[in-house]
Parts: structure tokens; sequence; C-alpha cells
């Protein structure tokens, strides 16, 4: 029997972990609402969080980079915090007190 080579792991361009495909989320860089095509795929917790920090303005006027992305203080401390989970980890989100305000 043939040796089939593992496809290659997609990792996490936020947190750098390979990401299994059940836990792959696309996320488009500028917000489909606000014109964006181009996605990147992302650990699907990485993910959430983005969208419970950050508005889709924000989005697409200053973080539509993954290095905007990480630049951001409170996404900073989500991936120091998140990179010494496995990486199938999957907790629930929650908004940010900024964003449940509006």
């Amino acid at each position: 029997m043939p040796n089939t080579p593992n496809p290659v792991a997609v990792v996490c361009p936020l947190c750098g972990r390979p990401i299994p495909p059940a836990q792959r989320d696309a996320h488009h860089l500028v917000p489909k609402s606000k014109g964006g095509r181009s996605t990147t795929y992302l650990h699907r917790v990485c993910h959430r969080q983005i969208h419970a920090v950050l508005t889709e303005t924000e989005l697409a006027r200053h973080y539509a980079t993954v290095d905007a992305l990480l630049a951001h203080p409170e996404l900073q401390t989500f991936v120091a915090w998140v990179r010494t989970k496995p990486d199938d980890f999957f907790v629930s989100t929650r908004k940010s007190a900024r964003m449940k305000k509006r």
C-alpha cells in the first residue's frame, strides 16, 4: 500500500497554530458588507474573537491585514493566551465591553 502524504496543514495567521478542518473559518479581511472579497483561513475561536472586539467599519478602515489585527492590544492579549491551547481548542467568545455599548 503506497504512503499517501498528509495534506499540508493550514496554519492560522493570527495564532500560528495548525487549524483542524472542523475549526477552519474563512475571514474576509475587509468585511463583505464593506466590499471585501479576499479571505484567509483562521481558527474559529480566533475569527470569533476578531468580531467580538472590532466592528466591521473598524475592520475595513484600520484592520484589513493580519499584521494590523496582530497590532491591536486586545487581540495581542488573546493571541498570547490562545497560542498555549491545543489546535482544536474552542471556547465561546464574549463581546468586549466596548462592543456591548454599541
